[in-house]
């Protein structure tokens, strides 16, 4: 920590690879904000010893990465609604009366990519999601509230998806599949999987992508085309997207939460790509 400074951090194990110092760094110059943010690495069978300390030397916010999420939840002894729904928590925020809230950013993150960054409707469209973890439940509420036609949420394990669907049903049509049932294109298909980490792919039929008409994003993000994106681009989707801009917006959504300004999130995410470009 760094004395004087309002301190701030992410949790996470493995963390030397995360890239939340470098965007709450530039946001705090953005909005001449005091504040320090730093990589924490948390023990993986110690958390809520790590977390509480943090906290208790004075730390106001904390970003928090796998695989902590579901233990960040048990923590807080607030949730924001969205955190509820979700099951998890990727922020922690502590207030003047000590009380440490809960918030899951992801979602509201994934939102404001689509529809602000790359001016994808979210109304009334057909949306299939992959995968039923951690990174889709964090997402449907948020995606619910924009009122899609239906999303159907296909997964490798069909009791998953079902429970996934019946615990957010009251917030709109949502549906579950296996992934040899979907054989109609879909407006919008989000991958939710990690399977692009590998450079592997759900095993998607052809017939969910029209093409000149599907739009397809992936949450995970890198230099080159994701391996789920490459597959959606050779069959002709009208528009594929990475999630960097979702890592920059949830982030933004955090600070706004700690700071009570909004950054500006577009000159970040063009850094964040110029550095991801170099790397490559």
């Amino acid at each position: 920590m760094v004395a004087g400074l309002d301190q701030y951090g992410v949790f996470g194990n493995p963390i030397g690879h995360s890239k939340s110092p470098l965007i709450h760094r530039l946001f705090a110059e953005q909005t001449r904000q005091t504040m320090n943010y730093e990589a924490l690495l948390a023990p993986l069978d110690g958390f809520a010893t790590f977390a509480s300390d943090f906290f208790a030397r004075g730390g106001r916010g904390a970003n928090v990465t796998v695989p902590f999420k579901e233990q960040a939840f048990a923590l807080a002894t607030q949730l924001s609604e969205r955190a509820e729904r979700a099951g998890a928590v990727n922020t922690l925020c502590r207030h003047a009366d000590g009380t440490l809230l809960g918030d899951n950013t992801d979602g509201a993150g994934l939102v404001r990519d689509l529809m602000i960054n790359a001016q994808w409707p979210l109304k009334a469209q057909r949306i299939l999601l992959l995968g039923a973890g951690g990174a889709v439940r964090g997402v449907l509420q948020p995606l619910l509230a924009q009122q899609p036609s239906e999303i159907v949420i296909a997964n490798r394990t069909l009791s998953k998806a079902e429970a996934l669907a019946q615990h957010f049903a009251d917030l709109g049509p949502v549906l579950a599949s296996e992934f040899a049932w979907l054989q109609q294109p879909f407006d919008i298909i989000i991958n939710g999987t990690s399977a692009s980490l590998s450079g592997a792919l759900p095993p998607l039929p052809a017939a969910v992508i029209r093409a000149g008409h599907t739009r397809c994003y992936d949450m995970m993000y890198s230099a080159e085309p994701t391996a789920f994106n490459q597959w959606a681009q050779d069959l002709g989707a009208a528009a594929c997207m990475d999630g960097l801009g979702m890592l920059v917006e949830q982030a933004a959504e955090a600070f706004l939460l700690w700071r009570g300004v909004r950054p500006d999130s577009a000159p970040v995410l063009a850094a964040l790509r110029e550095q991801l470009a170099a790397s490559a």
